[in-house]
């Protein structure tokens, strides 16, 4: 049986997830806010950033949020309301690469001179993104998907997806303290989601940002970030291990303040689960691809029979996701059958897929 999702700290922001509304600005402790940046009109697409005061009266904004046309206004007027302008913003984090949590950042940057912050892969990636495109539409050719899910598809993870046009001003590697007067506010490199995702450990305050690493009741999806020499899947399993060594039993335990959802304690039983589910997964995926190749676990196809199965092929026949995989389009469906891949290349079994 799954775990249980850890219980909400926030009334307001569980209330607004039932609701299907947007919770308002709220503090989480002295000097630190949460924020709510929605996508256009899509509630169930809004992302949290988090505003930090430093000593000095200057804040620091983790994770701008997407790039609507009202972006710096709501900004501003959450400002206002903590007695604060735009001009007093002397940094913007961000967690990782995400329109949902990047877009809105330049933006801000030419609204408050502040810079801007990232993990150097993170930096890469993005600087990359015309060839990482090429790539992404090689991986759907590879995967062979139907006809008709292609162009979603193309749209959301290959050469049509939307990624953000920044340079970062600052690079912020594992264990790095951000620049924040008064706060040990320290940069927590947890690969998987994308290879520089970052967390933020505040330890005195005993918050955790998580970004897109560890959510409450969301199973993050991984790899979705550009090319990595390394598997996801292994990135995201060590991540969450490193995240729970900053975790304590009892009352000192770490609030997560996450990119979506709502605030919980609990993060050592969350990542738990979401090692759990990582297992599952792999399982899920070997023995969909053991019944395509006849039900003779580990045995190979014989090569040029055609008997090899398309990464489609065994995402189809897995019973792990949620509607089946029919019922997917675009980025999810994208991350599904990355997944696949990444979970059997993982266990030892690429060279049993079509290629």
């Amino acid at each position: 049986m799954p775990a249980a999702a850890p219980a909400p700290l926030s009334p307001l922001q569980a209330e607004a997830l039932r609701a299907g509304t947007l919770p308002p600005l709220e503090e989480v402790r002295h000097g630190v806010w949460s924020l709510t940046s929605p996508a256009t009109s899509s509630v169930a697409d809004a992302s949290y950033g988090y505003v930090v005061e430093g000593s000095d009266g200057l804040l620091t904004l983790i994770d701008p949020g997407w790039p609507s046309p009202d972006a710096v206004d709501r900004l501003e007027t959450a400002l206002h309301e903590i007695d604060h302008e735009l001009a007093d913003v002397a940094l913007i984090v961000a967690t990782h690469l995400h329109v949902d949590h990047l877009g809105a950042a330049d933006a801000v940057r030419r609204a408050t001179g502040a810079r801007l912050a990232m993990h150097p892969a993170e930096h890469r990636a993005l600087a990359g993104r015309a060839d990482d495109a090429v790539a992404a539409d090689a991986d759907i050719a590879r995967w062979q998907v139907p006809a008709e899910a292609q162009e979603a598809l193309v749209a959301s993870w290959g050469s049509g997806r939307l990624l953000v046009d920044v340079v970062p001003d600052l690079l912020l590697d594992d264990g790095d303290e951000l620049p924040v007067a008064g706060r040990r506010l320290r940069a927590v490199h947890t690969p998987g989601h994308t290879s520089g995702h970052l967390c933020l450990v505040e330890p005195e305050q005993r918050l955790l940002f998580t970004g897109d690493h560890v959510l409450p009741t969301i199973n993050p999806g991984i790899g979705l970030g550009g090319r990595t020499a390394t598997n996801p899947v292994d990135d995201v399993l060590a991540s969450l291990a490193r995240v729970v060594e900053l975790d304590r039993p009892g009352a000192d335990g770490l609030e997560v303040c996450p990119g979506h959802e709502y605030r919980f304690v609990g993060l050592t039983e969350r990542a738990e689960a979401l090692v759990a589910h990582r297992g599952e997964r792999t399982r899920d995926a070997l023995g969909a691809l053991d019944a395509l190749l006849g039900g003779a676990a580990g045995s190979a196809p014989v090569r040029g029979s055609g008997a090899a199965p398309s990464v489609w092929q065994v995402a189809e026949a897995m019973t792990g996701w949620r509607g089946g995989l029919r019922s997917m389009t675009g980025l999810p469906l994208a991350s599904a059958l990355a997944q696949t891949e990444w979970h059997l290349r993982a266990a030892g079994r690429a060279a049993h897929l079509a290629s």
